[in-house]
């Protein structure tokens, strides 16, 4: 289990940091972590370029975080190509498409220390993502059940 009030000031924080260090904002698209009963998903993204863990199951309507953990800033970036029929593209940073996060990064959707990023899947099927930077290596996949 994750510590609610540690979620609660993770969202915050990445709300405060997202002005001031000059990430996108909030916006319609990003989220906070669930205040209810239901506890997100949390997924590090490490120093040593990695995910962790790399792959996440959880139901439709439930929340991943993601969170950078080290130094290195991250992003949480959706392979547009791969996601399920009908499924809401997301992207740290909060773009449309997978084109406009690539072109943005790493003026917007950066993830930096201590921030994070949330989004919430409605959709049953996979959803493959990368981070921009390390997409050689860090790569992951939330598998959405129905």
């Amino acid at each position: 289990m994750y510590d609610r009030r540690r979620v609660l000031r993770l969202g915050g924080t990445a709300l405060a940091a997202g002005g001031v260090a000059g990430c996108s904002g909030p916006s319609s698209g990003e989220e906070e972590p669930p205040t209810g009963d239901q506890e997100p998903t949390i997924v590090a993204m490490t120093d040593d370029l990695k995910f962790e863990p790399q792959e996440v199951q959880i139901s439709a309507g439930e929340t991943v975080v993601w969170e950078t953990t080290g130094s290195v800033a991250h992003s949480a970036t959706a392979y547009e190509a791969d996601l399920p029929e009908n499924a809401s593209y997301f992207a740290s940073g909060d773009f449309e498409t997978e084109a406009a996060a690539r072109e943005a990064y790493p003026s917007g959707g950066s993830v930096a220390t201590g921030e994070t990023y949330s989004h919430t899947f409605e959709t049953v099927g996979e959803f493959p993502y990368f981070c921009i930077p390390h997409e050689s290596g860090m790569q992951g996949t939330v598998v959405v059940e129905g």
